[in-house]
């Protein structure tokens, strides 16, 4: 049986992806501080992705 078009699957995963970004860009400046600024650029970059993640799969569950 396959779940109904407008379940809230893709909100609730690009919600959870957009919080997890969230939660890599604003720590990332740790790694700055502590001298290991390529762990800070690798998340800095992790976290983009996973925002553009969340925005896709976001603005996809709005158009249903």
């Amino acid at each position: 049986m396959t779940p109904p078009a407008g379940d809230g699957r893709e909100r609730l995963v690009g919600l959870l992806a957009a919080g997890i970004a969230a939660v890599l860009l604003v720590s990332s400046v740790t790694w700055f501080a502590s001298d290991r600024a390529v762990i800070g650029v690798a998340q800095l970059f992790l976290g983009a992705v996973l925002g553009a993640v969340a925005a896709v799969l976001y603005r996809r569950s709005q158009r249903r």
